[in-house]
């Protein structure tokens, strides 16, 4: 299973989650992170993403209650017993700059009210190597929220793969505009 490899809070957001009883919805974001098996090539740019995404969201659907949004805004939201409402950015396909967009999602949406805490998860530095050129990293992420974000309370998750194996599958776009996974 894919494990967290780095962590990092910003602006009080580990105090913030007990005070707001939304410790057990952050453990459902790790399970959904952690909750299957990632072997990958460990060649550069040898691995696909959108599988990997599909997985995450899956396991997110398998939790249950977890609300997501396809596309302009927040990936993942869900709110707990008492109203206080989790945010989840997850970015480990497409190129890195999505990450500004993410937080920027994330920003909007805290400043507003509509949900306390923020969560991007991300593939770690060694596991982004391995993927498809440009997609984001912990390093990555953190640069963007230090530029962007930095008084927020958000935390920051990057994880690893668990072991090698054949290379995820990479959609190919053929010179006909349709797109198909490939091996």
């Amino acid at each position: 299973m894919p494990k967290i490899s780095e962590e990092i809070d910003y602006n009080g957001f580990g105090p913030k989650i007990v005070r707001l009883d939304l410790v057990d919805l952050i453990n459902e974001v790790r399970v959904a992170v952690e909750m299957f098996e990632l072997l990958v090539s460990e060649e550069k740019f040898a691995n696909g993403t959108q599988g990997l995404r599909r997985q995450i969201d899956a396991n997110f659907e398998s939790i249950g209650g977890w609300k997501k949004l396809s596309s302009g805004g927040i990936d993942w939201t869900k709110e707990n017993k008492i109203g206080a409402k989790v945010g989840v950015e997850v970015q480990v396909s497409g190129r890195s700059d999505m990450l500004a967009v993410d937080i920027m999602h994330l920003k909007e949406k805290i400043e507003g009210g509509d949900i306390d805490v923020g969560v991007i998860v991300v593939p770690d530095d060694r596991l982004s190597f391995f993927l498809t050129d440009r997609t984001p990293n912990y390093r990555t992420a953190i640069r963007h929220i230090e530029d962007r974000a930095r008084a927020l309370p958000i935390r920051v998750w990057a994880f690893r793969h668990n072991g090698v194996g054949p290379a995820l599958p990479k959609i190919v776009t053929n010179l006909g505009g349709s797109r198909k996974l490939s091996r």
